[in-house]
């Protein structure tokens, strides 16, 4: 995808770089043609012309590298990039425009090679205006449309969590474990499982997906949703946290760690007959904030580091939703866990709420 993004880009360059110089071009010939040059002018603005479209493509790599840095580095490297190259576009064509029009005339000085600069600078100095200016629109298009791609992985991810909450099966299966401790007596227990039930699904209804809360918000989330799935499976299901005090502020998107931590579930706990442990790990590290879910199930065997077709759907939704939101900032590993087991590895920017 990027190699195509890549090819397109160059493409659309090429394709409007092609279409201003000829654009230059031609107008420069219809006003030599208003003031009745003769035949070799017409020659000498198409030379001219047609150098100053080759230098332009020594500024494009130049403009790309400079990017990211800061405005001043900018302004400055177009500045000095602008000059050079219109020093470069005058002197052929001085020498050009004076072999035909002045009988081979060479100035007394090295300032008279480098007359006409001015006008170069100029056409130049518009050039790279345009192309910062298309680049940054572009920019901000791609920027946009990650934006709503970012906020549709979000809603479709709360859409499946609130299908497996309302699964009928999640339903059944946790009102049947509150109705066993009703009947055992244990009223204060299933009173407390129905407020956590009660909290859970009405975090899911009222949260909105695109908002980043603090790992301490989405942990206390992700125990309510814990503590109903240890009514399943009771002692089988063992969660550990690990998490720094200095992680616990550190924003993250919401609804990110459970459809991770239910795939672990799904398919480390639910299939082995003694259960087994999920650890939830967090650390800041050169202003980072690095995430493992690790469970001790049987594994998985990876393609490529990714999970066979048809198996962890939030897993790779949550990689979609964490691609949109940080891009090349973060990284997302999968990987058997040491000696068995799943491994989710997940590092974004550290922030926290201003």
């Amino acid at each position: 995808m990027k190699i195509l993004a890549l090819a397109r880009s160059s493409t659309q360059f090429y394709l409007i770089n092609i279409v201003g110089w000829v654009g230059y071009i031609l107008s420069s010939l219809i006003g030599t043609m208003y003031w009745d040059k003769p035949a070799n002018y017409y020659l000498t603005i198409a030379f001219s012309g047609f150098v100053g479209f080759l230098l332009s493509f020594i500024l494009r790599p130049i403009y790309l590298k400079i990017w990211d840095l800061s405005t001043v580095v900018k302004i400055l490297t177009v500045l000095v990039m602008c000059y050079l190259l219109s020093i470069l576009w005058v002197i052929p064509v001085n020498f050009i425009y004076w072999d035909l029009f002045k009988d081979g005339y060479r100035p007394s000085s090295w300032y008279g090679y480098i007359s006409m600069t001015g006008s170069k600078f100029y056409l130049y100095f518009c050039w790279s205006c345009l192309y910062f200016g298309i680049k940054f629109y572009r920019e901000m298009q791609k920027a946009t449309q990650s934006a709503l791609k970012a906020n549709a992985l979000a809603h479709e991810a709360q859409l499946k969590m609130l299908r497996y909450q309302l699964n009928p099966h999640f339903l059944f299966n946790t009102l049947n474990a509150i109705s066993t401790l009703v009947l055992v007596k244990q009223n204060d227990r299933a009173n407390e499982m129905v407020a956590r039930l009660s909290s859970f699904l009405r975090y899911s209804l009222d949260n909105d997906p695109m908002q980043k809360v603090s790992l301490k918000q989405e942990v206390t989330t992700l125990q309510l949703y814990l503590d109903i799935e240890k009514v399943r499976f009771e002692e089988r299901l063992d969660i550990v946290f690990d998490v720094e005090k200095n992680a616990e502020d550190a924003l993250i998107p919401s609804l990110i760690l459970q459809p991770l931590v239910e795939n672990s579930i799904k398919y480390a706990i639910a299939n082995s007959e003694n259960g087994g442990q999920i650890s939830i790990c967090a650390n800041i590290n050169d202003r980072s904030l690095f995430l493992d879910i690790i469970d001790d199930g049987p594994g998985v065997t990876l393609n490529n580091g990714q999970l066979p077709s048809g198996r962890g759907v939030g897993i790779k939704n949550t990689q979609g939703r964490l691609q949109e939101l940080y891009g090349a900032s973060h990284s997302f590993a999968i990987s058997n866990a040491n000696p068995s087991g799943l491994k989710i590895s997940i590092t974004i920017p550290y922030e926290v709420s201003q």
